[in-house]
């Protein structure tokens, strides 16, 4: 290397040094200002958490320990051997290697250079020492041993020397390629996405936010905005066969987002894969609240919104009964919904269809690893102080449940490369934050999460009204998906035992969302079908049978088995009570934060 590069190198690592105080400074600025509750992910908090499960009641298999404890060491000194070798220019053997399919140490450095291959391999024997220690505790409380082993395992991926800068050979490459212009890049992108952020949780960029425009490469489906309220925008969209079957389609998407994960592209939209095979549809599309709705709860949310959507729908299109499609929290929603009309001899659902919905929330997944009473507690009080909880704390969350490929890659890329993110729909999508109200907040994570009502016969009692899923007689359609770390399809499956209908389960491949996306066209994922419902999920999936390609025309063969009457397709905006208010994808999905 030329003297002049070397000087231009130090010259910008003495200018990111620069930078990086004053960033630090900005931060801990904002923090003292601040008058919000103490952050769900505060190290201090995740230490305080785990300190209290281990003095929890725990068991320690000593010999297991002791065992762990010695290959730790054993790995240690042939670790420091065959580095000495590598040093020496001799051929050196890998004591430990990483897992099939960890992508983060990829670079061709990591097994040639001494160096970068020693950090490699002493960060994996200390990660199995941790991971083993934990393993040699049992807990008596299952949920506690659940938990510990998350937050551990957050810790273990979150000081990987990947996430470092001069530990990273991908990172020191880009910094020698750009001689040091990627440092500072990287601090631009960081400071942008920190003002960006609110201040309990660090909002990563994942995509190119530019390259994308609602109604114009995204939820571009034609339709209009025939309805509003408080909480939602009815949409209803041009059909596009003259005659459609009978019962309508009515979408109830989660209120944590956007809808537009089902109106994504032309070929990537489950709303035009219904018009196209004779469906008509409408979409609720939720309000991004803000602290003036603060006392909406999730009854509110349902009266006004799968309620208040019914009664719109069933006066356009005069028909007595309509088809609900209920995804994620929006099918726990439908769910009640449905119960809450049965017990009143309310018959306008036609069937009712749960896409990666929880009705039994006692294998919450992950999710659960997040909820103590003390961090329950912390995330109300911030609520109440907002009136809203902040849909990028939700994000964060989400995120972390697959933290190396949701996070930390992004954290590398973005702040250590100075790279930008390449444009993805999902991702943009996934990056759309929504609020919740406060008091809806509240009541759904107590309700469901916390204290799992919804199970039960009566356990949720709305207006006089006891809610019981098995007064839900209609057909039901549950689709679950094999690899989603959110709802567990396990947990999902749960909900077939709930219902009082003629109920179908379907598992779709892939994961939360790829999984419900997948247009017959490509067809990426399989599913698997099974038409028995024994009580245990492994025991359904040993029935099920694989079938290549979408869910989709199995589902859109259900739907039309319940009733295949066609009749003259409804026009959006031309029900003198109803007329059109604005175009699709309308001004409420619009409302962004930060």
């Amino acid at each position: 290397m030329e003297q002049q590069d070397k000087q231009e190198i130090l010259n910008t690592l003495n200018q990111y040094a620069e930078q990086f105080n004053s960033m630090v400074q900005k931060i801990l600025t904002r923090q003292a200002d601040s008058n919000d509750a103490a952050a769900m992910f505060d190290p201090q908090h995740l230490q305080q958490l785990l300190t209290t499960k281990l003095a929890d009641k725990v068991e320690v298999d000593t010999s297991r320990l002791v065992e762990n404890q010695m290959e730790f060491m054993r790995q240690q000194t042939e670790l420091w051997q065959q580095a000495t070798k590598a040093m020496f220019g001799e051929k050196a053997e890998a004591v430990v290697n990483e897992q099939r399919g960890d992508k983060r140490f990829s670079h061709s450095d990591w097994n040639e250079n001494p160096v970068f291959n020693y950090l490699k391999q002493a960060y994996l024997i200390n990660s199995k020492m941790l991971q083993g220690m934990m393993d040699s505790m049992t807990f008596a409380d299952p949920k506690s041993a659940e938990q510990v082993k998350f937050y551990t395992r957050q810790y273990i991926n979150s000081v990987a020397p990947t996430n470092y800068l001069f530990s990273n050979p991908d990172v020191c490459e880009e910094i020698l390629k750009s001689k040091g212009q990627s440092m500072l890049k990287g601090i631009e992108n960081f400071m942008r996405d920190l003002e960006q952020s609110p201040l309990e949780a660090f909002k990563i960029t994942q995509t190119d936010m530019s390259a994308f425009e609602l109604g114009e490469n995204l939820a571009t489906t034609e339709g209009k905005v025939v309805y509003q309220n408080e909480l939602i925008q009815l949409i209803h969209y041009t059909p596009k066969k003259a005659k459609t079957y009978a019962p309508p389609i009515l979408f109830v998407p989660p209120f944590i987002n956007k809808y537009y994960i089902l109106d994504l592209d032309e070929k990537k939209s489950a709303v035009k894969g219904l018009l196209e095979n004779g469906f008509s549809v409408f979409m609720i599309s939720w309000v991004n609240p803000d602290k003036t709705l603060a006392d909406y709860d999730f009854v509110r949310y349902m009266k006004l919104g799968p309620l208040a959507a019914l009664d719109v729908v069933c006066d356009i299109t005069r028909q007595p009964k309509v088809n609900m499609v209920g995804f994620c929290v929006g099918g726990t929603l439908s769910a009640v919904t449905s119960a809450y009309l049965r017990a009143q001899g309310d018959k306008r659902i036609q069937s009712l269809t749960l896409l990666t919905t929880l009705t039994d929330f006692s294998e919450p997944g992950e999710i659960g690893n997040y909820l103590t009473e003390e961090s329950l507690n912390a995330m109300e009080q911030n609520a109440d102080i907002k009136g809203v909880y902040d849909g990028r704390i939700l994000g964060l969350s989400f995120s972390l449940l697959r933290e190396n490929n949701l996070f930390w890659s992004y954290f590398i890329n973005n702040y250590l490369k100075g790279e930008d993110p390449a444009a993805f729909d999902i991702l943009f999508w996934n990056s759309d934050a929504t609020n919740i109200t406060s008091a809806c907040f509240k009541q759904y994570v107590r309700t469901m999460y916390w204290e799992n009502k919804l199970r039960e016969p009566g356990g949720m009692v709305i207006d006089g009204v006891p809610i019981d899923l098995g007064n839900i007689d209609v057909p039901v359609y549950f689709l679950a998906t094999i690899a989603d770390h959110i709802v567990l399809w396990q947990a999902a499956y749960k909900g077939t035992q709930l219902v009082g209908g003629d109920t179908r389960f379907v598992l779709a491949g892939s994961g939360h969302l790829a999984g419900v996306i997948n247009p017959p066209a490509k067809g990426k994922y399989p599913h698997w079908i099974n038409e028995d419902l024994p009580e245990d999920a492994a025991a359904w999936f040993d029935g099920a049978t694989q079938h290549e390609g979408s869910w989709w025309p199995d589902w859109y063969n259900w739907l039309q088995s319940h009733d295949d009457k066609q009749v003259t397709a409804p026009k959006p905006g031309k029900h003198k009570s109803y007329p059109v208010i604005e175009e699709a994808p309308g001004s409420y999905v619009k409302r962004r934060l930060g």
